[in-house]
């Protein structure tokens, strides 16, 4: 079945007129009835109700209409994946992270990558979650990077970083001189937490309520590094990941303390697009992302 043959029978569908349709195709009506009737003979059984006026299809119609549809947006999404690959003779990947694993994780991983392939290009921009959601179903990235990735159909979602998550406190608080720290300590302390809509903030929450310990969050940010700034001038303690606060914990500006009750960790994840077409180099890197046992080797 020729994919014109299907474009127009949707767009007969969708105009219910067949002049409008023949229009739209520079056809002549004719040309656009014989179509629906190729169609109609090839799978034996009436398309269209053409005693309405508008005409409307019937339940096969709709039937077809549904198939016909995805096939072309399948085939529409993948020349224009193809010619993305096909666009430069330099290969180019793009990443968006969120700023935690962007700044802090990533680049280990990318300069393994580029030892063995030197001329890809990767580039990396720093985005909320939300807009990495977005920007890799719109196919304006190929690999997005989140923490406490959620579940979707149009997604395929791997395992990345199990991120350890620490206490921080500024070096003046009482409880910077501890080791280890029992998470019931934290009871009605001042809290620097993430914003509401933030996937860590509901997992942080989750750890709280399920050792029964009610913190008082007094500032609300959508960003790690905010957050370590209020901390750092003692306006109250929160939890991080260990691995983005390196500096700040090697400068003795905070104090990171591991908690005495169980290993916390926030899940990090790799979003890409289900069905995304991407090139070896881009394969090669998701792979290399997903075993972190290459950055040993």
């Amino acid at each position: 079945m020729h994919l014109e043959t299907l474009r127009t029978f949707c767009d007969l569908a969708d105009l219910r007129s067949f002049s409008k349709t023949a229009e739209k195709h520079f056809l002549s009506q004719s040309a656009v009835s014989q179509q629906l009737a190729q169609l109609e003979l090839a799978h034996k059984c009436q398309l269209i109700n053409r005693k309405k006026r508008p005409i409307e299809l019937t339940s096969q119609g709709r039937l077809l209409y549904q198939a016909a549809r995805d096939m072309l947006d399948r085939y529409e999404e993948f020349k224009h994946e193809l010619s993305a690959i096909h666009k430069s003779s330099m290969s180019r990947i793009n990443i968006a992270a969120i700023f935690s694993i962007g700044m802090h994780t990533l680049p280990e991983y990318v300069k393994k990558f580029m030892v063995g392939h030197p001329n890809v290009n990767v580039h990396i921009e720093y985005l909320s979650f939300g807009a990495i959601y977005e920007q890799v179903l719109a196919g304006g990235v190929d690999i997005g990077l989140v923490a406490v990735p959620k579940r979707d159909k149009r997604l395929d979602v791997y395992e990345f970083e199990d991120e350890p998550l620490v206490l921080v406190c500024s070096p003046k608080h009482p409880l910077a001189g501890l080791s280890k720290v029992d998470i019931h300590r934290l009871q009605f302390e001042r809290f620097i937490a993430f914003e509401k809509d933030v996937p860590t903030r509901a997992w942080t929450d989750g750890i709280l309520e399920r050792y029964s310990t009610v913190v008082r969050p007094v500032m609300e940010f959508d960003n790690i590094e905010t957050i370590k700034r209020a901390v750092e001038i003692d306006s109250g303690i929160s939890i991080l990941p260990r691995t983005a606060i390196h500096q700040e914990v090697g400068d003795g500006t905070i104090k990171a303390i591991s908690f005495s009750n169980e290993d916390f960790i926030r899940p990090t994840g790799i979003i890409v697009r289900k069905g995304k077409i991407l090139s070896r180099a881009g394969r090669y890197l998701i792979e290399l992302l997903r075993k972190k046992s290459y950055l040993e080797s």
